[in-house]
């Protein structure tokens, strides 16, 4: 079908545009009849303009605008003029011109859509994602994309303009253990062997090093087959980045002058260097979490000290066993009424927590279900460590350290949302956290795994505790947290192979198993690795947040639903058993 090319694009035609006979080529958004003259929004892209089918001003063409309906693709010839006085539409920036039309050509008719294609459109996701090429004609999909698009341009010139070599990794590996399942790729030449998909590109940043690159960066896609979650897909993009001859001030500085940049040119906001630092045991004693939320207050206070010789049992015996007793003061919260503090305990207990405590504080001092087991001292030391006031309302969860501190980390986030402390316009809150345990143990398997992975290196001061206390022993590691939400995360990695081999032992990896998963890293250090570290960026979620949706899903082109499954293209499929057997594969039933 011929058509001409188009002279401008629908977001384009301006005031100084008038008198001028242009092309437009885009998709009909909406049509409408008004005794007689039709108009049309012409939608692409870059915008909408609006085109007007006159019978007195073109016949032939108006007779040719009553056969278009919506979301038909066609090319108009026009001439541009100004809006009569009092038609203009400010809200847009093509609003105070329109094309009359000389000619249209259908290029392409289409079926009544499943849903219109409209920002406020009230559809069920999955009807969104089996017609994802409908859903991201949406303005409000298509800015999504462009963000992520803007992201990615100031991330590249960012980068390059620092040194930073950008270096594609393989996307088919050797299967390596990094916390979550693999997929796998069987190899049809090499009956029984597999790739892997790669959960991050760590161990090959990591050689990169060792060769002597020593800035990478790479916006890379990533694996990892495990139940999924709003935030989280089987297939997700990261901003990858590894650094030779660096401390963890180094990383720091380079992280944050690039979140300046992008806060900046995508959000116009100018973010306060330096970002504030928490320890992950003061983020997890203040927050009740390792991302905090810093939008808000209510901080969490430890009572330990308050009630250390309490006689009652339950605070008696926690602080005995080394664990904690935490709180939470909600201010002027004190006329809540049994029913909401019992909806609140059973929000706790849900999550695992054996109880909640409160207290109102009031004239004559603590009132709570707990109060006859506590001594007027007890009493006083908890008002006076967090500073209450008459018509407050305290909170306490007592247990095993950190679990007890997510209990009531969660309530936190619980409260905030009910007292609506989190505002949507509030200024982001972007803050690292350090200092993260090396290991955390597993009651189920009975053994300790990496809390990030085993490259990432001790602490110096904390080397000699890998045998004796690793429980104790601190990680060089960093994490990114953007409005309760981590965003990037990473650590100065380990590039001694006796040390490596040590954070094996401790992990519980044989020294075959080792060689059978890490050799080649492991030989590689041999010959001269040289100390670095790096970082890598959830680009999926930080996206998500900068946008202001609340599912990654809305922020990837050709997302999988919650289940993994690609509604639009029916994957994953069945494959036909010629294929099967050519990768010596038998599917059992």
């Amino acid at each position: 079908m011929e058509f001409n090319k188009r002279t401008h694009t629908c977001g384009q035609l301006r005031i100084e545009n008038i008198g001028e006979t242009v092309i437009l080529n885009g998709w009909v958004d909406s049509r409408r009849d008004l005794g007689g003259v039709i108009f049309i929004d012409l939608r692409d892209r870059y915008g909408i303009t609006q085109i007007v089918f006159e019978p007195t001003y073109n016949l032939a063409a108006h007779e040719a605008g009553k056969d278009l309906r919506s979301e038909f693709v066609i090319s108009i010839e026009g001439n541009v003029r100004k809006r009569p006085e009092g038609t203009e539409n400010k809200t847009i920036e093509t609003g105070f011109v329109d094309v009359m039309v000389d000619k249209v050509i259908i290029l392409n008719k289409a079926l009544t859509t499943p849903f219109q294609i409209n920002d406020n459109v009230d559809v069920s996701e999955e009807l969104r994602l089996k017609y994802r090429y409908l859903d991201l004609r949406r303005n409000r999909m298509k800015e999504n994309l462009l963000t992520r698009h803007k992201i990615y341009q100031v991330v590249r010139n960012y980068f390059d303009s620092n040194d930073f070599v950008e270096i594609e990794t393989p996307v088919l590996m050797k299967s390596t253990p990094e916390g979550a399942r693999d997929f796998l790729v069987p190899s049809r030449i090499h009956k029984g062997k597999f790739y892997a998909l790669p959960q991050s590109p760590q161990t090959y940043k990591q050689i990169l090093m060792v060769s002597g690159f020593d800035r990478y960066y790479q916006i890379v896609k990533c694996f990892r087959d495990e139940d999924l979650r709003a935030d989280r897909q089987p297939e997700f993009t990261q901003i990858d980045v590894e650094m030779s001859f660096v401390h963890e001030e180094d990383i720091y500085e380079k992280v944050e002058i690039l979140m300046h940049s992008i806060f900046k040119k995508i959000k116009n906001i100018d973010i306060e260097l330096p970002l504030p630092r928490l320890t992950y045991d003061e983020a997890m004693e203040k927050y009740g979490s390792d991302k905090p939320d810093l939008r808000f207050g209510l901080l969490m206070v430890t009572l330990n000290d308050a009630v250390q010789n309490s006689k009652f049992r339950v605070f008696k015996e926690t602080i005995e066993n080394g664990g904690i007793v935490t709180s939470l003061l909600a201010k002027k919260c004190g006329d809540y009424t049994r029913n909401q503090l019992d909806v609140l305990t059973d929000y706790i207990k849900k999550l695992g927590a054996g109880g909640l405590i409160w207290m109102r504080v009031k004239e004559e001092g603590l009132e709570a279900p707990i109060a006859k087991f506590l001594s007027d001292y007890e009493k006083n030391n908890i008002i006076k460590k967090l500073n209450a006031e008459v018509g407050d309302l305290i909170f306490i969860i007592s247990g095993t350290k950190y679990k007890a501190l997510q209990f009531m980390g969660s309530l936190r986030l619980e409260v905030a949302r009910r007292l609506k402390l989190i505002k949507e316009d509030a200024k982001p809150a972007l803050l690292w956290v350090t200092e993260f345990p090396l290991f955390e143990w597993d009651d189920e398997t009975q053994r300790y795994y990496a809390m990030h992975h085993p490259f990432t290196s001790p602490k110096y001061e904390d080397i000699d505790l890998l045998e004796s206390h690793p429980e104790k022993v601190r990680a060089r590691a960093y994490d990114l947290v953007l409005n309760g939400n981590e965003i990037a995360g990473g650590s100065i990695r380990i590039h001694d192979s006796n040390l490596q081999a040590n954070m094996f032992k401790a992990l519980g990896i044989s020294k075959e198993e080792a060689e059978e998963k890490f050799g080649f890293l492991m030989n590689a250090f041999k010959y001269g690795a040289p100390p670095h570290g790096g970082i890598a960026f959830g680009l999926d979620r930080m996206v998500m947040l900068l946008t202001g949706n609340s599912s990654i899903r809305d922020v990837i082109a050709f997302p999988k639903t919650s289940s993994g499954l690609s509604l639009m293209d029916g994957s994953p499929s069945e494959v036909a058993q010629e294929q099967l057997r050519e990768l010596h594969i038998k599917v059992r039933n």
